[in-house]
This record gives C-alpha cells, structure tokens and sequence, in this order.
C-alpha cells in the first residue's frame, strides 16, 4: 500500500536521522539512523508513512554553503522526479544552523517518495531529520 489510511493509527515510533552530502550539488539520500541504518530518502517501510517534523542544515565550516531539500518520487533524483523543494539553495552562514521543516510545515513521505539533501560545498552540511513512522 503506498499510502496507508493514518486514522486507525497501530503505531507511532519517533526516529532522528542524519546525512552529510560528501559531494557538492548530488543528491544525497542514504540517510543514517538508529546509529547504523541507511534509510533511503526517508522512504517508510511497507504500509507505513513518516511524517518529516523537522529538518536542519548545520554548517561546520567557517564559508558559507547552499542547503537544497528535495522530495521526489523513489530513490532517483533530477528535475522530472522532483515534486517539490521545502528549501532550494538557502545560504547557510558559517558556523550556523538553518531549520529547513517544523512541525508548522511537516512533510508527510510515502512508501513512493524519497527525500535528498544537496549542500553547494562538499561535506560542509550536516543535515538532521526526525521523523515518524506512522502505521
């Protein structure tokens, strides 16, 4: 089921998750949570939703770089995959931290979408996400 009926909630696990683009301007989406697990662009289990409450770009360099968040349909990534971008090429100042999503504008990921970070410089942003994964 790609997008499951979230009113007869079973379940509600709350999750943080990380990626650091190695590579400027390429969509990164193996994020890192639960210490270990790559999680594809925030893609939920089978029948099952995450609802993005938050995202971050931490800056860990004294220049500036460009935060850009995608969410597109499955893994791949280029202009005819992109549905929308909650952040495209914001300046994150040096040594600073940039709120991408809160809970006013939360995204809701379904099992055929995905989410990638694009930072303008390599390895300069770390990009943290919490999300649910609602069944």
């Amino acid at each position: 089921m790609a997008n499951p009926n979230i009113v007869n909630v079973v379940s509600i696990f709350g999750n943080t998750a990380y990626v650091i683009p190695s590579s400027a301007a390429t969509a990164t989406t193996s994020w890192t949570f639960d210490g270990t697990t790559a999680l594809t662009g925030l893609k939920p289990a089978t029948n099952t939703v995450n609802r993005v409450t938050s995202i971050t770009a931490a800056n860990t360099t004294s220049s500036a770089a460009t935060a850009t968040i995608a969410v597109g349909n499955n893994a791949t990534f280029g202009s005819a995959t992109v549905i929308t971008y909650p952040a495209f090429q914001i300046s994150v100042p040096p040594n600073a931290t940039l709120v991408i999503v809160d809970k006013t504008n939360s995204l809701y990921i379904t099992e055929n979408q995905s989410v990638a970070a694009y930072s303008g410089t390599a390895s300069a942003l770390t990009f943290t996400a919490t999300f649910e994964a609602i069944t």
